[in-house]
């Protein structure tokens, strides 16, 4: 009997087409934007696109190059909602803002990074290596803020930016990868000594109390980052990042059901103690009263005219350009998903949230296909920690959780999260790479790559 071999197909010409169409998108939407405006179709709008025409087909040919057999729908995907959301920005752009061309430096600057990533990283299993480097560099990066000298002080209730110069930086950004190496890593490593069977209450399997310490110790620096740094979002997204790499990693639901009771506990413990997450939660719980509405700091007028906007655009939106999101306090950041409802519609938002989960599952197929535990592991996590921003960011914008100030991932204005999504995606498209190409049957001088395993 004879096996026929199947060669992988690198599916890079599948990527230039879908590369097309979403720069399509993202010009089109400013095309749009444009002719609403007085200086539709002026240099600036030609030159802006042919930007970011350059930077998308630069970065197809560098994987063309340097992974071909990575996802041919990853790329594609982020740039049509990094190219509409240049164009949602620059539409709230006022006469001397410049929001708009600082968020297309911050794109190049962050495509051209990821590029890097792409290049030199001939290997996601080299960062196994730096294990503990990176949780090192995240206790740096986490108490960076809160420095004298370098801090920002707060800015908008929160401590987390640092200042660099005349710019400012969030360092927590890129301490969600530095996380993410760190616990994949560290369990990957670990998995068998944290399998090891504790009391079981019921059908399920508690671990034994001294290997709660991971646990512990990320619950204990999300409450410190929700006490010192007064940012609940970036407190949910770590805490909730550990415990998803946890379950994949032992595939134990006691882990999830322990993570819970730590963030209900948390959450019910910050609320009774902090003021400003008592406000998060008074102003998401009664929104529509009028001395909420009208508080301030803390109040929900934010909130509810964001809800008003949309409700305003109904089903098909007023049109780019022709709604009223500059009632809508951060329109261009914190609530561009109320601008992309009120403008676009219903159906506008429906398609943005199809883009963000066809990106997770993308990113959660590179996980599935990857041959070791750790990039298992670390594809899982930083597509989750993608998919946890948004879900935070949406919910708090349709009030269906408090309001939490995250940015939306490659839509929102704001260089540090966009920065930190980017490299996010040069990693998946490593990890993919790997995953979708020949199977590599040389020694390895890397760590074991042993396969995480169900049970």
């Amino acid at each position: 009997m004879i096996l026929a071999i199947t060669t992988p197909k690198p599916r890079r010409n599948v990527e230039l087409v879908l590369l097309v169409l979403a720069l399509a998108v993202g010009i089109g939407a400013s095309a749009m934007v444009g002719l609403n405006s007085p200086a539709a179709f002026d240099g600036d709008f030609w030159f802006q696109s042919s930007l970011l025409i350059v930077a998308a087909f630069a970065f197809h040919m560098i994987l063309r190059f340097r992974a071909k057999y990575a996802d041919p729908i990853i790329l594609p995907i982020v740039v049509a909602l990094n190219g509409l959301g240049l164009a949602l920005i620059h539409r709230m752009d006022q006469p001397g803002e410049d929001t708009g061309n600082n968020q297309l430096r911050w794109t190049l600057l962050a495509m051209a990074v990821s590029i890097v990533v792409i290049w030199f990283l001939k290997d996601h299993r080299l960062l196994r290596r730096f294990t503990f480097i990176s949780l090192a560099a995240s206790a740096v990066l986490l108490v960076l803020p809160i420095v004298p000298g370098i801090s920002a002080g707060e800015v908008l209730g929160a401590s987390v930016w640092i200042r660099i110069g005349p710019m400012t930086f969030q360092p927590g950004e890129i301490a969600k990868i530095t996380l993410a190496i760190f616990f994949a890593g560290y369990l990957s490593s670990n998995r068998d000594l944290i399998l090891l069977a504790g009391r079981k209450i019921g059908p399920m399997q508690l671990p034994r109390f001294k290997d709660l310490g991971p646990m512990i110790t990320a619950w204990l620096v999300s409450i410190g980052i929700l006490v010192f740094q007064r940012d609940l979002g970036t407190s949910i997204l770590f805490f909730g990042l550990f415990i998803v790499i946890i379950y994949v990693a032992t595939s134990r639901i006691s882990w999830v059901v322990i993570g819970v009771i730590l963030i209900l506990g948390g959450g019910f413990l910050a609320s009774r103690f902090f003021s400003h997450v008592a406000f998060r939660l008074d102003s998401w719980w009664n929104a529509f009263t009028p001395e909420v509405f009208d508080r301030s700091p803390g109040g929900s007028g934010q909130i509810v005219q964001g809800l008003f906007g949309m409700a305003d655009g109904g089903l098909g939106g007023t049109g780019l350009g022709q709604g009223r999101p500059d009632l809508v306090p951060f329109a261009n950041s914190d609530m561009i998903v109320a601008l992309i409802g009120e403008e676009l519609g219903l159906i506008g938002l429906f398609a943005v949230v199809m883009l963000y989960m066809l990106l997770f599952t993308r990113g959660f197929r590179a996980a599935l296909g990857a041959r070791d535990a750790f990039g298992k592991l670390l594809a899982c996590g930083l597509s989750f920690a993608i998919a946890l921003q948004c879900f935070v960011v949406i919910g708090g914008v349709t009030r269906l959780i408090p309001l939490t100030g995250l940015t939306t991932p490659f839509l929102a204005a704001g260089g540090s999260s966009l920065l930190a999504n980017w490299i996010i995606v040069g990693l998946l498209l490593m990890i993919s790479n790997t995953a979708r190409g020949p199977v590599d049957t040389t020694p390895s001088t890397h760590a074991p790559t042993e396969a995480v395993q169900t049970s």
